[in-house]
């Protein structure tokens, strides 16, 4: 499937966002606020239709409403791996260091909303001779 949005680096800037196994590229560029996804499957989405739930929507939006660009610019994310919860929060992660990247006196508003940390909680592996990564096999005694 072809791309819609012609990506340009003289006007556009990049952030990668990931969260979990999920991973985002993200590009912004001067624009109405019209947020694409591609997901996976290569198929391109309006993150309403993607995402779905209204706090997802609000997640990715956010970065956008701590530094008062709401309207201001066009998202295309390229979205893969994990839950839609995951890929929306890899998204925003994603829109904050494009913003960044755009002006970096943005920094500090991003990073006292806990936009600029990624959140590095993953699920733990499954150690050998237990069910699972913290759950043991039950003792029998006969």
């Amino acid at each position: 499937m072809e791309k819609t949005v012609k990506i340009d680096p003289k006007n556009s800037f990049y952030g990668t966002g990931r969260r979990k196994e999920a991973i985002a590229r993200v590009w912004i560029f001067p624009g109405e606020g019209k947020i694409k996804v591609r997901s996976s499957s290569g198929k391109e989405w309006d993150a309403k239709d993607y995402f779905e739930r209204d706090i997802l929507m609000a997640k990715i939006n956010h970065p956008f409403v701590v530094t008062e660009t709401l309207g201001k610019f066009d998202v295309y994310a390229t979205v893969k791996g994990s839950g839609k919860p995951a890929q929306a929060e890899a998204v925003m992660y994603g829109i904050a260091k494009a913003l960044e990247s755009y002006n970096p006196s943005l920094r500090p508003a991003l990073k006292s909303a806990g936009l600029m940390t990624r959140d590095a909680r993953v699920k733990e592996r499954k150690k050998y001779n237990q069910m699972g990564a913290r759950a043991k096999y039950r003792w029998s005694k006969r």
